[in-house]
């Protein structure tokens, strides 16, 4: 009953405020209610969204009432309409020519050259980078090539994870030279096994010989007249790589030693640590001896011998800027002559199965 007569007494009250009200103030209130039903006829799931169209709104209509009375008419608090009309005012004198505090920014051009000195250079901290800018030119703190090098993931302590084998084997191509034997099928299905030899640094492939019966002392003795046909040239290299068939023998390594070379024998199932070779035997399969039948010895050493001709004068390489191995520089031609395709001549060679192209004379 108490409960009751509390209700009814202050629904009384609520009439009389009413009644008493001004016109405006009851206008306004009924805005509110209506602008709040748009809010929540909107609402998907959950709490009402308010956007800033509805904030902008009810922070102008609360202009018309007092203070006091706004937990009364408003559904959010009168803390929630002071942050929202100060977020308004905050974004009314937001330039967007203003500047962030503090020193510049590094420009792109720098950060972009500090990251390539990091990753040419495996060995070089970041103060050793930061001297190599000032020599430069960009005088920069040894503190910001430390971020620089933090934000694109590389360390910038002097001894990082080591050279990559791409690395290591880039900086000692000129000084390396590998062998692997190449296994071919003939039509009477013999089989006929062809030692190559190629050199790193040139990517230079040489035949050492093909035989059907290959034996430890034919293995040497093809060692041997690699050496002679290399000349003077075996005075740069210092390493040898082979993987362990048994035909390279001790007497074949000791080829090789003897001229001040280091023999190295890849592990088992790595094919990956004599990579060079197994991919310049790839190219002899893919180009040429899986397009072509072999009847005999003889034959494969003519074929093969006529493909190194044009592998090593006149096929590209990306290792070597696409010039071939016996080329040193690219021949520099302009590029206006390239109007008149007439002018290129097409050469077949390997039996017409692969094409040269030269300009015309």
């Amino acid at each position: 009953m108490l409960s009751l007569v509390y209700r009814l007494v202050g629904g009384l009250f609520c009439l009389l405020m009413v009644l008493v009200r001004a016109d405006l103030s009851k206008d306004v209130e009924l805005l509110v209610l209506r602008h709040e039903n748009q809010v929540v006829r909107r609402r998907v799931g959950g709490r009402p969204r308010w956007d800033h169209a509805d904030r902008l709104w009810l922070t102008a209509l609360s202009r018309l009432f007092h203070r006091c009375r706004w937990a009364e008419v408003f559904p959010v608090t009168p803390a929630t309409i002071l942050r929202w009309h100060r977020h308004l005012v905050a974004r009314k004198w937001t330039f967007t020519d203003r500047r962030r505090p503090g020193r510049p920014g590094t420009r792109r051009p720098v950060k972009a050259l500090v990251v390539r000195m990091a990753r040419e250079n495996p060995t070089w901290g970041h103060r050793r980078i930061r001297g190599e800018l000032a020599r430069l030119g960009y005088p920069i703190a040894a503190s910001t090539v430390w971020e620089i090098l933090h934000a694109a993931g590389i360390s910038p302590a002097p001894r990082r994870a080591g050279p990559t084998w791409r690395q290591f084997l880039t900086a000692q191509a000129h000084a390396i030279i590998a062998c692997d034997f190449l296994v071919v099928e003939t039509v009477l299905l013999k089989r006929l096994y062809v030692l190559v030899f190629i050199e790193h640094g040139t990517r230079r492939l040489h035949l050492a010989g093909v035989t059907a019966h290959p034996t430890g002392a034919w293995t040497v003795q093809q060692a041997r007249n690699l050496i002679m046909d290399l000349g003077e040239r075996i005075a740069g290299l210092r390493f040898v790589i082979h993987d362990r068939d048994p035909l390279f023998t001790s007497m074949f390594r000791e080829v090789f030693t003897s001229e001040g070379l280091r023999d190295i024998t890849t592990l088992l199932r790595t094919p990956r640590m004599n990579a060079i070779c197994e991919r310049g035997i790839g190219t002899l399969r893919r180009e040429l001896l899986d397009r072509i039948l072999i009847l005999k010895e003889r034959h494969l050493a003519r074929v093969l011998q006529e493909y190194l001709v044009h592998y090593n004068g006149h096929r590209p390489h990306q290792s070597r800027c696409q010039r071939p191995p016996d080329i040193a520089t690219q021949p520099s031609r302009d590029v206006t002559e390239l109007d008149d395709l007439r002018s290129i001549r097409r050469k077949p060679v390997v039996a017409g199965m692969i094409g040269e192209y030269h300009h015309a004379a």
